[in-house]
């Protein structure tokens, strides 16, 4: 497990009265693990990828009064089979994708499903059982969940589908130059690294992506800058770069804990990524069927997961019967 990754500087005597931003551009990593006998190592490295992903730190949102709820409550992350929940009403608080795909879930063993959320009203067709709400904003002092729109729910379970934490124990955020937040981390250029270490890479930070393509062009971008084929602008320059894409987001109206939503701001990211490093861009299928899957969630929630693809080209996929 690893304990602890700090920026390690090994420099000459007469180099120590360079600037602090080529000291930080020369930064060697020292890397901390332990194993299971709780025996720690610490080694030296030329760079970083952190690739834990953002999956496994659940988000539970303050709700005033949950002490009073009196049935179960549990986050989609500890959800793994809807057949405990045969014949409970369930509360499910969040309609995102395990929101909605655990709703159908349960819908499918008898349980009696309240999808609260925030959103517009969902258009897909819904099976029996499952019905939408406006979100939980109290629990009452008979254990009851109060809505947004001042009614009440009485549920036997509560299950918070509610996202993630960004976690990263092992980093000291305030000495990179990066905030930590629960939804968020900036400044990271390029959505990549933090603007002063250029040799750290955070792959898979955005959210609402085509994920494994997405990981690619990070990935291929980190290795040019690293084998020297991307030439990087001065850190002032990062540093700009990186605080005013966040900044133009958060002048659109986005939400401070979306700023790395990108959805269809995908394409046009990978395909920069891959100009300024010299790499192939994602073929025009790989978009198209992403779409396709996304169009057919929108239209079939219930069976959509039932279709098979494969890619036949650059431009084309087909759907496998």
């Amino acid at each position: 497990m690893v304990e602890k990754v700090k920026p390690f500087f090994a420099e000459k005597e007469e180099q120590k009265e360079e600037k602090e931003e080529q000291e930080e551009e020369r930064a060697s990593w020292e890397v901390t693990t332990s194993d299971l006998s709780g025996r720690q190592r610490t080694e030296t490295f030329d760079s970083i990828f952190v690739c834990t992903g953002h999956y496994s730190d659940p988000h539970i949102p303050h709700i005033p009064g949950m002490d009073h709820f009196k049935g179960t409550v549990l986050h989609s992350h500890s959800y793994r089979y809807a057949e405990p929940f045969s014949g409970q009403s369930v509360l499910v608080l969040g309609a995102k994708a395990s929101g909605l795909d655990i709703s159908i879930e349960l819908a499918r063993v008898g349980a009696q499903v309240t999808l609260s959320h925030g959103q517009p009203p969902l258009t897909c067709p819904l099976p029996v059982g499952v019905h939408q709400s406006s979100p939980v904003v109290s629990v009452d002092q008979d254990g009851s969940l109060r809505l947004q729109d001042g009614s009440a729910v009485a549920a036997e379970v509560l299950m918070f589908c509610t996202g993630y934490k960004y976690r990263f124990p092992f980093l000291d955020g305030p000495q990179l130059g990066v905030q930590l937040e629960d939804h968020h981390l900036a400044p990271l250029y390029r959505h990549l690294m933090p603007p002063a270490f250029p040799s750290l890479f955070f792959i898979g930070m955005c959210k609402l992506i085509c994920p494994f393509p997405n990981f690619h062009c990070q990935v291929q971008f980190a290795l040019a800058v690293l084998d020297g084929s991307v030439s990087l602008p001065p850190r002032v320059q990062r540093e700009d770069e990186a605080r005013r894409a966040l900044q133009e987001k958060e002048a659109r109206g986005v939400e401070r804990r979306h700023l790395l939503v990108m959805q269809t701001e995908q394409w046009e990211y990978c395909r920069e990524l891959a100009h300024a490093a010299g790499f192939s861009p994602l073929p025009p299928a790989v978009r198209s069927l992403y779409e396709e899957v996304w169009r057919r969630r929108r239209e079939d929630s219930q069976n959509y997961r039932a279709r098979n693809y494969r890619l036949v080209g650059a431009e084309r996929w087909e759907q496998v019967q």
